[in-house]
């Protein structure tokens, strides 16, 4: 195979041996730092991807997409559940009771957020079924003595309660006496321990049924419906279209507003360190940039004699071109690879932990997008062009009368 001789010099000026092997190590140095600066920028971006998706899936999973308020009451929930259902892109409604209370059990006690659910249509809105650890849903409807209610794993190992256990539920609720309103207490039996993923409501939530819910916070109506859409960003959209067709005393929220300076912040620090480890690769196009200079200096006799012997001003500087792509490629390539390679394992494998009360999550997810890969190999090829253009044309400009007067 005929290789171009512009190439063929390029390769052989990188591979330069004996006299030349300084120019050889600058070469390799240059190489490297293009290497580490892409396999960093892969790394940070994976890492930055795989917090805003593992958080996302994390909450989206615990709540529902589009919360619905009425402000005229939410009398039949069947019904209001039944009208938003026929809406176009939902797949799933359901009614929620919100309160708070103190739970306890022998001498623990927590603060509690209590959710009342209809155990039937919450599986159509959050993970809560896939997340039962032990029990079940259908026990919050079974009448064995005490009610029941399903706690989060941490809040289970925090009252040191297991399934069959009773707590005591404690709300602001109460019996007017001549003391004021004495607060309302329950016995209430563990039906079921869930794990949702997020910290949370695995530390802070227990879920009743709507009866039990309602007995509880004395409400004779449900707060609002939870909805649950087929595409999360459409969610939006959703969500202001359904006072305009359902009517004004519609009131609804949907999860990116709820969210909205949460994901801000993780793009915000995604951006920053994209930007900010970009600047590695800038460093090793500074590198390709000081060792093209040098070879030119010494390589003016060579380019003379090409000059001399028919060489185009083009072809001078397609050589010195080619020798700083082939060290951007390369060390593109090497870094993207070990980039995406150590970020699987790091993923795989779980290496980095973290407090799961601080970031919700036990350990930091790695997700390398098919997109930012390409887009810093893109990227990196195209920053280590750029810095072969002014040595090139220095190379090309160069007078071989001159070069061979000095020699």
């Amino acid at each position: 195979m005929n290789v171009p001789f512009e190439l063929h010099i390029a390769l052989r000026y990188l591979l330069a041996r004996r006299k030349q092997a300084f120019i050889s190590v600058i070469s390799l140095i240059s190489t490297l730092g293009v290497t580490v600066g892409v396999m960093a920028l892969v790394i940070a971006l994976a890492l930055m991807t795989g917090l805003q998706q593992e958080l996302r899936d994390r909450i989206l999973g615990s709540n529902p997409h589009v919360y619905v308020w009425n402000t005229g009451g939410i009398a039949d929930y069947h019904a209001e559940a039944a009208k938003l259902r026929r809406l176009r892109n939902v797949v799933g409604a359901a009614p929620e009771i919100l309160g708070q209370g103190l739970i306890s059990a022998g001498r623990e006690t927590q603060p509690v957020q209590i959710k009342g659910i209809d155990p039937v249509l919450e599986q159509q809105v959050t993970d809560i079924k896939g997340a039962m650890q032990s029990g079940s849903l259908d026990e919050l409807n079974k009448s064995s003595g005490f009610d029941g209610i399903l706690l989060g794993k941490d809040l289970a190992a925090k009252l040191g309660v297991a399934i069959g256990d009773s707590v005591s539920l404690l709300t602001p609720q109460g019996t007017l006496s001549p003391m004021g309103m004495i607060p309302r207490s329950r016995r209430l039996r563990v039906a079921g321990i869930f794990s949702l993923g997020l910290y949370e409501f695995d530390s802070s939530y227990g879920f009743v049924s709507l009866d039990v819910a309602r007995r509880l916070f004395d409400k004779d109506q449900v707060d609002l419906i939870q909805l649950r859409v087929d595409d999360i960003y459409l969610a939006p959209r959703i969500a202001q279209a359904i006072p305009a067709e359902l009517g004004a005393q519609y009131v609804t929220e949907n999860w990116s507003e709820m969210n909205r300076s949460l994901f801000s912040a993780l793009w915000l620090e995604k951006m920053a360190i994209s930007l900010t480890i970009g600047l590695i690769v800038m460093v090793a196009a500074l590198n390709i940039v000081a060792s093209l200079i040098l070879l030119v200096m010494e390589k003016n006799r060579d380019i003379a004699i090409l000059k001399t012997m028919g060489a185009s001003a083009g072809s001078v500087t397609a050589i010195f071109m080619m020798q700083g792509l082939i060290i951007g490629v390369v060390g593109t390539m090497a870094g993207a690879g070990a980039g995406y390679a150590l970020s699987f394992v790091l993923d795989r494998y779980k290496v980095i932990r973290v407090p799961i009360d601080v970031y919700q999550i036990s350990h930091v997810p790695f997700t390398v997008l098919p997109l930012d890969f390409v887009l810093v190999v893109v990227a990196a090829v195209l920053v280590c062009f750029v810095a072969t253009i002014y040595p090139s044309r220095q190379a090309a400009r160069l007078d071989p009368a001159q070069a061979l007067r000095y020699e």
